[in-house]
């Protein structure tokens, strides 16, 4: 006879798949098993704490309706990551590979370049499997504005790139500050990729690299998992500020080497261009650098505007009574100016307001909302890195130019531009202005300083190109 429990465990699963699709079924509820059933509440099983964590998050509400479907009884579910002891009742057989979820089945299963790997460390397979990816993070519902134009065309054309293309720009390195979309197109890029079939691409953090580098390193597999990277058709890095150790980078000089030389397609996101990540080593930075950098600027009105009008087209597709005025929309548009996320924030407790006490998005009611979402307009935090790059730009000289021992006209000036704008638009002291332009003393910046301040008076074209820097730097 058949175990009821199983009869509805397979219902729900069903209804669970209806409701997600093929894909994020298999993505994230494939290993998923009933451990228990007790009372009102059901405990299922996952492999990996990154499973459990991500399905917690934004799945758990969902799961939940797909029991109460099948039994009305049912009003919690518990997770929890399997363990050695927990699956000791039900003896499956197992394979000497790696088990890996169903991303990374698809990278590496039958690819004479990249064998599956034995043993079971957890961190090796997580990493094999690649980082969650969130399935609002489409290149459907990104939205376009002057700001990131060309960065969104870039990613669009890598992800449509079909194998045995010609790669045009590699890496595709893109970054901006926090919040205004370079995690959202990785993710386009590895949903539209892999929806494609043409190459396998896997979607990374650079924790999460470093987190299987270090892992198979331990369980003496690091060979086997550099073969599996380096099979990947597009491997995509997300928070490169982040990657850290000697071995750890000098590894990944190497798989990007061998990935570039090999004609795979390699995308990086940071919150800063590849010159300013000085925790990298030289080598890294110069890979990066050497492909197309694109920098998404901040969110201008208009795109803010165009980003509520579509989370909220979003949240009515799940809420159909939901709705806010334009008027409502223009005033957060103005008003929260900080990043998307901030955005999203102020729909959610829009919706929220809505929806728990039943009274309709005024403009009074926003105000209220969202008040601490408006950061005051504070001046711009300038960094010394900033105005290094920006005066490099300006004279058409390299940011290692003005930190060597060159004593040229054409970089002796930049240079003392330079440290007279650290100066004046930064809290850093001489001492300290001088270790970073190639570890100067003091008394050279102070000399840099004067010297400029006695030619701004005189000299008006130099007193506009520094005005000019100061707005570009301020902006």
């Amino acid at each position: 006879m058949s175990n009821p429990n199983d009869d509805r465990w397979s219902k729900v699963k069903g209804r669970l798949r209806a409701e997600v699709g093929d894909d994020i079924y298999s993505s994230w509820f494939a290993r998923m098993d009933v451990e228990a059933i007790e009372a009102e509440a059901v405990r299922l099983s996952v492999p990996t704490r990154f499973l459990k964590s991500w399905i917690q998050s934004h799945y758990a509400e969902r799961v939940l309706a797909c029991w109460q479907a099948e039994d009305e009884k049912i009003t919690r579910i518990e997770l929890v990551v399997r363990s050695a002891v927990l699956r000791t009742a039900v003896a499956k057989p197992k394979t000497p590979e790696l088990e890996i979820n169903g991303f990374a089945s698809r990278y590496l299963n039958g690819n004479g370049d990249g064998r599956p790997l034995s043993g079971g460390d957890p961190g090796v397979q997580e990493a094999l499997g690649g980082s969650p990816l969130d399935p609002r993070l489409t290149f459907d519902t990104f939205v376009v504005g002057r700001s990131n134009t060309l960065a969104h065309a870039a990613a669009k054309q890598v992800a449509a790139a079909k194998r045995g293309d010609a790669v045009m720009f590699n890496p595709l390195y893109i970054h901006a500050g926090v919040g205004l979309g370079k995690t959202h197109l990785l993710q386009a890029i590895t949903w539209a990729g892999n929806a494609l079939g043409e190459r396998k691409v896997l979607y990374l953090t650079a924790e999460k690299f470093m987190y299987g580098f270090v892992s198979a390193l331990r369980t003496q597999t690091a060979i086997a998992f550099k073969e599996a990277l380096r099979g990947i058709g597009v491997l995509i890095i997300d928070d490169m500020q982040f990657l850290q150790g000697k071995s750890t980078q000098a590894e990944f000089c190497h798989t990007l080497n061998a990935l570039i030389d090999a004609g795979r397609q390699v995308v990086i996101a940071s919150d800063r261009p590849p010159s300013d990540l000085e925790s990298l080593d030289d080598r890294v930075r110069s890979r990066l650098a050497g492909g197309l950098v694109v920098e998404m600027g901040a969110l201008g009105e208009e795109l803010r505007f165009e980003i509520l009008k579509a989370r909220v087209l979003a949240a009515r597709a799940h809420h159909p009574g939901f709705d806010v005025p334009p008027p409502v929309l223009s005033y957060i548009a103005k008003a929260v100016t900080h990043n998307g996320r901030d955005l999203e924030g102020a729909v959610n407790r829009l919706l929220a307001h809505n929806k728990l006490t039943g009274h309709a998005v005024t403009l009074e009611m926003a105000e209220r909302e969202v008040r601490d979402l408006i950061r005051p307009q504070e001046p711009k935090r300038v960094k010394i890195e900033d105005i290094q790059r920006v005066v490099a730009r300006q004279y058409n000289v390299s940011r290692s130019d003005l930190l060597s021992s060159r004593r040229t006209a054409n970089v002796v000036r930049p240079r003392q531009v330079a440290m007279y704008l650290a100066k004046t638009l930064t809290l850093r002291s001489l001492p300290e202005i001088g270790r970073r332009f190639g570890g100067r003393d003091h008394t050279t910046v102070l000399h840099a300083v004067r010297k400029i301040e006695s030619l701004v008076g005189n000299d008006m074209t130099l007193a506009e190109e520094i005005e000019i820097l100061k707005r570009q730097l301020q902006e």
